[in-house]
């Protein structure tokens, strides 16, 4: 969060970045995490209509590799990408992208998930005068260190001289 002066004394919250506010190595640790809670995988797991019984049955889940059942896939990226967007692009103009997703280890309803985000690379757009494309690898990690997921995302952002 940053704080922006308004006026004598009074601030406006900011959230985001521009494109100056970006550089490659930074690295963001995003709080809070999240606790996955059996009606968050259920609800979601349904909601997108993947009926696969290892992400909904405990019956199934308990016969199946992992013993148990299995958060989701689909939930884990999206609330790993949800941690991130107050840092990185709460102002964005625009997603561009996700690549290179890589899920490395299963999670279970009771996990508690946080995520950490390294700029690798911006540039100024070159179709966009005024705005650049920031490029970030997040890596989403259980609370016991465990990665879960790896992935980069592309996004537009302002350049602040046209903020």
């Amino acid at each position: 969060m940053t704080l922006r002066r308004v006026g004598d004394n009074e601030y406006v919250e900011e959230h985001g970045g521009d494109y100056e506010d970006f550089e490659p190595g930074m690295v963001i640790r995003h709080w809070p995490g999240r606790t996955i809670t059996e009606s968050d995988n259920t609800w979601l797991t349904l909601l997108t209509m993947n009926q696969h019984p290892l992400h909904f049955d405990k019956a199934y889940g308990e016969g199946a590799e992992y013993g148990r059942v299995l958060v989701n896939s689909g939930i884990t990226i999206c609330l790993i990408s949800g941690m991130t967007v107050q840092a990185l692009s709460a102002r964005a103009v625009a997603n561009l992208g996700w690549d290179r997703i890589r899920l490395k280890d299963p999670v279970y309803v009771g996990d508690t998930l946080y995520a950490t985000s390294r700029v690798l690379d911006k540039r100024l757009s070159r179709s966009r005068p005024g705005q650049g494309i920031v490029t970030v690898e997040t890596t989403g990690h259980k609370s016991t260190g465990e990665t879960v997921i790896v992935f980069e995302r592309s996004f537009m952002v302002r350049c602040r001289h046209t903020a």
